[in-house]
């Protein structure tokens, strides 16, 4: 297949593009750099440039692709209501070049805010809906396209997709604790993440877009709950760091932006996942991950 990735040079995008070339598919990355563009060429994908906000480029990409994987984001902490809309528009645009098509369009989505009080599941629908929810409601905007003949396919991602040269939530918490000199969790340490390693996520992504049925939700976890006291240990250890435990209302000074997150549990179960497509993830886990290294070399 041919299939047209966005985010193509981001952390999980650049696993994707390396995970379609390996299995025989053709790549078409969009790229908002020079810089971007050689790297897709070095590896032997065709570079489209554009970015999130020109449509136009995200239509052109579609139309000359047998799927489209989305995984692009602006990840704008500082204006989440952009990132919202670029991200609802994104779709929208995506979804129209596919219409009527039955081709696959993989989008890219979050954990976080599904239920409360257990693992979320597959079968689990994202209360986000509409222009002004979480992520501009696009799960659910997605999924509408397959009334118009899309296999929309929805791929969740567990907080913490990761591996060495992450830069996600668990390079912040790395980088918080070497400016406090300490490790710290949030009360009692009782909120729990899932994880999953980046080829893990990658290869989940390529089986999604060959096999999945339309209005799949896939879950990408490989580990359904990690507390995120064990994760300040594993830290600490990596740093050589004492281990604390940090009063919620002082979490937004000691970790930044990303102590909302540390506070809250993200969890949920890829059971139905892993039947579904025979994915059976392999990578190191998240505190493997950090004990040997990947966020302190």
């Amino acid at each position: 297949m041919r299939a047209f990735v966005t985010g193509a040079t981001g952390w999980i995008g650049s696993a994707v593009v390396d995970e379609l070339l390996a299995a025989g598919h053709q790549v078409i990355g969009l790229a908002r750099s020079e810089e971007g563009e050689q790297k897709l060429t070095a590896k032997g994908a065709t570079a489209l440039r554009g970015d999130l906000d020109d449509l136009a480029a995200l239509q052109r990409g579609a139309a000359q692709a047998d799927a489209v994987i989305h995984l692009a984001d602006k990840h704008d902490w500082g204006n989440p209501a952009e990132s919202d809309r670029a991200e609802r528009a994104a779709v929208a645009a995506l979804g129209d070049a596919l219409t009527d098509s039955n081709r696959p369009l993989v989008v890219a989505s979050a954990l976080s805010g599904l239920v409360e009080g257990r693992p979320a599941t597959e079968a689990d629908a994202s209360p986000a809906a509409g222009p002004d929810s979480n992520r501009g409601g696009s799960e659910n905007l997605a999924l509408d396209y397959v009334a118009k003949g899309v296999r929309t396919v929805i791929v969740r991602f567990a907080p913490s997709v990761h591996g060495r040269g992450d830069w996600g939530f668990v390079n912040f918490l790395t980088a918080a604790a070497r400016k406090q000199s300490s490790s710290g969790y949030i009360g009692d340490g009782s909120a729990a993440w899932s994880a999953v390693h980046r080829t893990d996520a990658a290869r989940l992504i390529r089986l999604g877009m060959e096999q999945a049925p339309a209005g799949t939700r896939l879950h990408a976890v490989a580990e359904e709950s990690v507390t995120t006291k064990e994760i300040a240990e594993a830290i600490g250890r990596s740093l050589g760091l004492p281990v604390v435990s940090v009063a919620p209302e002082d979490a937004g000074s000691h970790f930044g932006f990303v102590g909302h997150f540390f506070a809250s549990t993200m969890t949920a179960s890829s059971k139905t996942t892993q039947r579904l497509l025979a994915w059976e993830p392999d990578g190191p886990t998240l505190i493997e991950d950090i004990d040997a290294g990947a966020y302190t070399a």
